[in-house]
């Protein structure tokens, strides 16, 4: 991706930097070649160059731009599971795919960590927007998903004698495991998504069920690593927990019962959680609309209670979360990413500030990127969002994509108001 070229200020506003300190007021950024050189008070900042293109804060707020952590770029918005695999050919789905990342990018998300992709389109989304062929997040690619037969993913009946493959993996013991890993290191991703747990969204394996065993799981984990590649797990039952842990899983999707043993495991090895909560809040509120069944609706409600009593232990007890959700369905439409953090400081209880180090810091250290990205600090991309407003007093300014000054990557302005 291409980063700007000589010098760039940001101004008149103040700094969220994303390591959680508070904000500063009368603070600005100084960039270099894509580059942050400074970010802090303006009055301990080094001289810019008279040629420096200035961009006006407004007495806004500079901060890091945002990360969503468990993105769908192929979901599309669909109003049942099934619609996913057989809805589309691929070809029209690549195309509604890049439109998700255009859109997420005008959102404010300068960066995310796909969480499963039909057909591996992610992998190459993710290459034409490093080769600036078309908008989008930073990526980090997961491919197709791995499932136990059976398991959540695994909803067409078998009389229509449909495949699965463009979306699912589908296993049967660690052999076939290892063999779905190595199938996804071939094709290029960075990320094995795999499914311990099932959901309250399945007719057959619910939330409290196990979608693959521990020695598939171990399987998936020691061929992934063969490959430097990084294992993660949709993971609601206590026992799928565990055993994603137990197994060396990086990091964790959901986590939704947690138990303090199970906290315990996490913490020791400090792998961080993507809770994913406001499309058990969306499913609940607007479920009915879209034909979802009661018993559905009850099952979320069960996860929604027990995902937000988890988010807070783990942070209470100094875990790391990221932010990021199920968007691409009906009820949780690609562009309302950023409802996630009003919902965590609104109903789960999260101080806005930790919140916001959720969505950049954490977000950067779970891709793997923290050197680069995350925070606003010398030596990093200058991947920043300039916001009309204060969204440690009203987060839900960001919801807003019209409060946006100055989306950037690597200091090119991508969208806002300035673009």
């Amino acid at each position: 991706m291409k980063k700007a070229r000589g010098w760039t200020i940001i101004k008149n506003g103040s700094l969220f930097d994303g390591t959680g300190s508070p904000s500063q007021p009368n603070s600005c950024v100084l960039i270099k070649d894509g580059l942050i050189q400074y970010a802090g008070p303006v009055a301990q900042a080094p001289a810019a160059p008279p040629d420096a293109v200035v961009v006006d804060a407004r007495k806004g707020t500079i901060m890091p731009g945002l990360i969503e952590a468990h993105f769908h770029a192929t979901y599309f918005n669909v109003a049942e599971l099934a619609d996913l695999d057989i809805k589309y050919p691929v070809e029209y789905v690549t195309l509604l795919a890049a439109a998700n990342a255009k859109l997420a990018l005008e959102c404010g998300y300068t960066a995310a960590r796909s969480c499963g992709s039909l057909h591996n389109i992610d992998v190459w989304l993710k290459k034409a927007i490093e080769q600036d062929l078309c908008p989008g997040p930073r990526m980090a690619a997961a491919g197709r998903e791995i499932c136990g037969s059976g398991g959540l993913m695994d909803w067409n009946p078998d009389y229509l004698k449909l495949g699965m493959e463009g979306l699912i993996l589908l296993v049967n013991g660690p052999v076939e495991t290892r063999a779905a890993v190595r199938k996804l290191a071939k094709d290029g991703v960075e990320w094995v998504k795999t499914y311990p747990s099932g959901d309250a969204a399945s007719p057959h394996a619910d939330h409290h069920s196990l979608c693959m065993t521990r020695e598939e799981l171990d399987a998936a984990v020691a061929e992934a690593h063969n490959y430097k590649l990084k294992v993660t797990g949709h993971c609601r039952a206590t026992q799928g927990i565990k055993n994603a842990l137990l197994a060396g899983f990086d990091a964790i999707e959901h986590a939704t019962f947690i138990d303090a043993e199970t906290l315990d495991l996490l913490l020791a090895r400090n792998v961080p959680v993507v809770p994913a909560l406001y499309f058990e809040k969306a499913s609940i509120e607007r479920g009915k609309d879209f034909g979802m069944p009661q018993r559905v609706i009850d099952g979320h409600k069960e996860t929604l209670e027990g995902g937000a009593e988890s988010a807070r232990k783990i942070l209470k007890a100094g875990g790391r979360l990221g932010m990021g959700g199920d968007y691409g369905f009906a009820w949780t439409p690609h562009g309302d990413y950023a409802k996630e953090l009003t919902f965590f400081v609104s109903e789960v209880g999260f101080p806005a500030l930790d919140t916001l180090r959720c969505a950049t810091k954490t977000g950067a250290e779970i891709l793997g990127r923290e050197k680069d990205l995350g925070t606003l600090q010398a030596g990093k991309l200058a991947d920043v969002l300039v916001v009309d407003g204060d969204p440690i007093k009203d987060i839900r300014i960001l919801e807003d994509r019209s409060r946006f000054i100055a989306v950037m990557q690597g200091g090119i302005i991508k969208a806002g108001q300035l673009a």
